[in-house]
């Protein structure tokens, strides 16, 4: 059949056959430029986004002041000094006169099953109710403390400004 195509019908069906081509191009092209201008358009948006959340040195610094540092649990030996080293300045930077100072025995922690609570005791210290407030504020930042598990202040009915404090703090350990 192709033997009796005349020089026209030849030239037709190779147009007609590139136009073909052509326009199969056209539609996958058009797909995918279609799919490119999608995804800069989703990157765009994720970068603004990005942008939006990032902050400045500034914020860093400040954001870090919020948030407590915690240092990992270790084993009872080794954190347990530090653990009651760290509370001491803290009592003595706050001008507590500390009473006894003592290690309860190791208790199960309902956080995690894998870690013992270590409670350190402090009784009978002497204060007023600034250093008590004081105190609070920065027991925070003990980065071996966990948590108040006891607070307890007595007046003295002599003296009405001076205090006895009672507090019990914990830490995790191995």
């Amino acid at each position: 059949m192709a033997g009796k195509l005349s020089e026209r019908d030849k030239r037709a069906v190779k147009i007609g056959a590139v136009c073909m081509v052509g326009i199969l191009a056209f539609v996958l092209v058009s797909d995918w430029v279609g799919h490119w201008w999608q995804l800069r358009r989703m990157v765009a948006e994720k970068r603004s986004r990005v942008k939006s959340v990032s902050l400045s040195e500034k914020d860093w610094v400040e954001l870090r002041t919020k948030v407590p540092v915690f240092e990992m649990p270790e084993k009872y030996e080794v954190q347990k000094y530090p653990f009651r080293d760290k509370l001491d300045e803290q009592l003595k930077k706050g001008g507590i006169k500390k009473g006894t100072l003592q290690f309860l025995p190791l208790g199960r922690s309902e956080y995690a099953d894998k870690y013992r609570l270590l409670s350190l005791q402090c009784r009978r210290a002497k204060c007023n109710f600034g250093q008590v407030l004081d105190l609070l504020a920065v027991l925070p930042e003990n980065p071996y403390m966990a948590g108040i598990e006891e607070l307890k202040i007595k007046c003295d009915p002599k003296k009405r400004k001076e205090f006895e404090l009672n507090l019990t703090v914990s830490t995790f350990v191995k």
